[in-house]
């Protein structure tokens, strides 16, 4: 396996208040062929599920998670961003970097699996957010459904305002064929798809 890419330090302190990028977020479809930095989609990986403040391994990330339990994996697949291969990669969050799944572009294969949606193959680079539900339901069981789903929404939330705050578009697509994703990216049985995110610069 490839080794993993280490990704440019976060920023913790940026131009635009919460306040404005609340106000200005929106979702975007209009992507136009411009390379994304590493520094923007590290940042964008950071926000998604970043270590905060005074955190350790497994705990004190970005979003809020029922008992601690991070039911939700990060993937990137990158397309066209500067520095990196195009491919497959998990999000490493306690080491902020990049662990290689696979080589090659799937944006297009993503587009198809959700039903033609075609923004996805034109944006830079999508987020996969994969939720692990046994982490969560093992714990508070069929509640525990709910939890995953309230985790999701938090993380998408952070990539909509960091999108916002770094001159980026971003959207939640929701509607994809879950098998085709599965047999895309190689899911485990025990692994589900909850979101694409398409992230990119807009007209």
């Amino acid at each position: 396996m490839a080794p993993s890419v280490k990704l440019p330090v976060p920023l913790f302190e940026g131009a635009q208040s919460l306040e404005s990028a609340l106000y200005c977020r929106r979702s975007r479809r209009n992507y136009i062929c411009k390379p994304l930095s590493l520094q923007k989609a590290g940042q964008m990986l950071w926000a998604a599920g970043g270590v905060g403040k005074s955190g350790v391994a497994g705990s004190n990330r970005t979003f809020p998670s029922a008992g601690a339990t991070y039911a939700t994996e990060i993937y990137l697949a990158a397309g066209n961003i500067e520095g990196l291969e195009a491919g497959l990669y998990r999000y490493v969050c306690t080491e902020h970097s990049l662990e290689p799944r696979y080589k090659g572009d799937i944006r297009s294969g993503l587009s198809e699996a959700a039903y033609g949606q075609m923004f996805i193959a034109e944006a830079a680079a999508s987020v996969l957010l994969i939720a692990v539900p046994q982490r969560t339901i093992r714990r508070y069981r069929e509640r525990g459904v709910r939890y995953i789903y309230i985790e999701t929404g938090c993380i998408t939330q952070n990539i909509y305002l960091q999108a916002e705050a770094l001159g980026l578009g971003t959207v939640c697509v929701g509607a994809f064929d879950d098998n085709r994703i599965r047999q895309l990216i190689d899911l485990n049985p025990e692994e589900e798809p909850e979101m694409i995110m398409p992230i990119g610069a807009y007209s």
